[in-house]
Order: C-alpha cells, then sequence, then structure tokens
C-alpha cells in the first residue's frame, strides 16, 4: 500500500480506510487493523475488546513500528472517524493533538454506544461492515528513529530474517488492500478534539502532555461518590491535553479540587436530562460553571458550548410542559371516546335484542281495545 505524503505547514497529512466485514464473526477481544504506513511512520488501529463488561465502541491509534520503550517521541495530529454508511453527516469525528513515545503508544476514544452501534438503523454497522477511517498528520519536527541509531536494541541474526519476511508480508497485504484504501492531502484546519462527535478547537490552542491524570493528581484521593468523575476526566484530558498542562506547577490540594470541580460539571452534563433543567438545576450547574471558570485555571472553551446548551433548555421547559399537558389531554380524551362507542356499541346491541323480543311477542299477540265493553249478554 503506497501512501501520497501531502506537505501543508511542515505536516504530512494523510488517510487509511479499515473496512472490517462480517464483523460478529470477528474477534472481538482482539480486533485489529493490518499495519498501514503513513508518512514513513507505521501504524495501527484497533477496537477496544468488546466484552460484557463494556459499554462502549472506542478505537484507538497506535505506534506500530519497532520501537525502543524510550528515547523517542512524536507529535501527531490525528482524526477517527466512525463512518455512518446511512447518513454521513453523521458519522462521528473524534480529533487531537497529542504525543507518542515510550509508554505512550496508543490514543482512542470511545466513539458511540454499543447499543447504538449494533443498531443497523443508526447506519455504524450495515449489513454486518462497519468502516473507520483514521486522518494523520505528523509535523516535520521529530525525526524517525532510524535502524542504526545507538539506543535501538540489536536483533539477532535469525530474527532478523524472519523480521525482514514479515515486513515483506505486510507491504504486499497492504498492496492488495489498495483498491479499499482512501487518501487525502489536506490538512484539517482544526485538529483538536471535544469529547463529543462534532465540535472542533484551533489548533494552536492544543499543547501535547506527557503526563496522564493518573501522572498529575491521586485519583485515590476522590470519595464514592467522586469516582465516577475519573473515566470523564481521563477521556477530557486526553482530547484536552492543556488540561493537564495547565496544571502543572500547582499544589496537590488545589490539582485536586481543580479537577474535583471539573469532574462535577462533565459528570452533571452526562448524567442529567433535559427534564432536569428547572430553576435549580440552572441555578446549580451555573454556580458549578462560574466557581469552575473562576478559580481553576483551566482554558474551557471547549467545554463551554455545552454547558450554555444545557443551560438553555430552561427556556424550553415550559413549552415543552405545555405541549405535554396538551399531548395528555388528547390522550384522555381519545380514551373517553373509545370508552363511550363502546358504551354505546353495547347500547345498541340492547336495543337491538328488545326490539327482536318485541317483534316475536307481538306476533303471538291478538290485540284488544282495552275499552271497549265485554258484552256479557243475559238474554
Amino acid at each position: 500500500m503506497e501512501n501520497p505524503e501531502g506537505n501543508k505547514g511542515h505536516v504530512f497529512f494523510d488517510k487509511f480506510t479499515w473496512k472490517i466485514e462480517n464483523f460478529s464473526k470477528q474477534n472481538a477481544t482482539n480486533l485489529r487493523s493490518k499495519p498501514f504506513k503513513i508518512c514513513g511512520f507505521k501504524w495501527k488501529l484497533h477496537v477496544h475488546p468488546l466484552r460484557r463488561d463494556v459499554d462502549n465502541f472506542s478505537v484507538y491509534l497506535t505506534v506500530a513500528d519497532s520501537l525502543p520503550p524510550y528515547g523517542w517521541s512524536r507529535n501527531t495530529y490525528f482524526k477517527l472517524v466512525l463512518i455512518n454508511q446511512i447518513d454521513p453527516n453523521k458519522s462521528i469525528i473524534k480529533e487531537t493533538q497529542q504525543k507518542f513515545k515510550g509508554g505512550h503508544r496508543s490514543w482512542g476514544s470511545f466513539l458511540v454506544t454499543l447499543k447504538d452501534f449494533y443498531d443497523p438503523k443508526q447506519g455504524y454497522l450495515v449489513k454486518n461492515t462497519c468502516i473507520i477511517e483514521a486522518h494523520i498528520g505528523v509535523p516535520d519536527v521529530a525525526p524517525k528513529i532510524q535502524a542504526t541509531d545507538n539506543n535501538l536494541p540489536t536483533i539477532p541474526e535469525s530474527n532478523h530474517h524472519q523480521t525482514e519476511q514479515q515486513q515483506s508480508t505486510e507491504s504486499t497485504t497492504q498492496n492488495e488492500d489498495q483498491a479499499t484504501t482512501e487518501y487525502s492531502d489536506e490538512i484539517s484546519e482544526t485538529p483538536s478534539s471535544l469529547t463529543s462527535s462534532s465540535g472542533h478547537a484551533e489548533l494552536d490552542e492544543v499543547q501535547c502532555s506527557d503526563l496522564t491524570l493518573r501522572d498529575l493528581i491521586d485519583v485515590s484521593g476522590f470519595g464514592p461518590d467522586e469516582a465516577a468523575y475519573v473515566p470523564l476526566l481521563e477521556e477530557a484530558c486526553t482530547w484536552h491535553p492543556q488540561l493537564i498542562n495547565s496544571q502543572r506547577d500547582r499544589t496537590r490540594w488545589f490539582k485536586l479540587w481543580a479537577f474535583t470541580s471539573l469532574g462535577q460539571v462533565l459528570y452533571f452534563l452526562k448524567t442529567k436530562k433535559v427534564k432536569d433543567m428547572d430553576e435549580d438545576g440552572c441555578k446549580y450547574l451555573q454556580g458549578l460553571w462560574d466557581e469552575l471558570v473562576k478559580s481553576s485555571g483551566f482554558n474551557l472553551s471547549w467545554l463551554e458550548p455545552y454547558v450554555q446548551s444545557a443551560l438553555s433548555a430552561k427556556n424550553y421547559l415550559p413549552k415543552a410542559e405545555t405541549v405535554e399537558k396538551a399531548a395528555q389531554k388528547m390522550t384522555d380524551l381519545e380514551i373517553k371516546v373509545k370508552k363511550l362507542k363502546g358504551e354505546l356499541a353495547v347500547a345498541e346491541m340492547e336495543h337491538e335484542l328488545a326490539r327482536r323480543e318485541l317483534v316475536e311477542i307481538k306476533g303471538s299477540f291478538h290485540e284488544l281495545d282495552l275499552n271497549a265493553a265485554l258484552d256479557y249478554a243475559m238474554f
């Protein structure tokens, strides 16, 4: 498989398409793409193991080169796309800039719930086939480590021959897949991602972080109720590394408070429904948001649209309640009409039976004038 390399602003950008057919027959615990090469680097895509304890369909981009456990890094812009085969406008996009290095060779995120993924009407798994795209751009700032570098482990001669055969096999396989792979020489104008599937932030606002949330704070310090914040915070930090960068020099207690406060907002947005956004719900969210923006030191421009959207639901509730009441009234009247129609049908049947009974009685009855004399004659 050949990858034409585009060049814009010292960033090579290209696309790999992974079409997974007969999805239900694949190994759901180890579903990985064949290695593919973009910008001179080898990559793989893999789907998070689909087990009973997994609720989401997640995709990860992984470095597939044989690299040492330290001494290298690779700043990468990439976008993972789960194609909607019914409506392309509903394709789910996760986009970010991350630093791959020893210990952080894989980055990814959940894309859709498994319930929606497996529903063919949603368009993500159609005719037992799903399509995933990886758009990858590597800035021309971190040169690839060559096999002659001193920090690479020495490959024994027997293994070296095997490696060459493996690379030859991979190259042949990639050439066979060329017909089903599409490419693009364009660079995405906004290669950072929101935690949702559609929003984007400016590229120059994103800075890679070599730390994770657990490196920065002790999440065991969270209480039982706050433990639910951790996966949401890790997701946010994966796609917005500036959250970690902004807290590097803070005290331990401040970092714990800042991420706890952010977790409260994320958890609120994740778990609440529109009907919960009454006066009290909006007041509570507004208080959390104001305190977070004022004191945390986070750049929260990526989160603000979601908070404002939730707060605006307050104006929607009165109209929704009016519509709901009107709909309930209509339902009650329909039930009443059906009940009356049933009573009418019973009355009509009783009326018909009474009419037939009257006809039958009249047939055997000789009618007399009740006012006529008895006409008793003595003579």
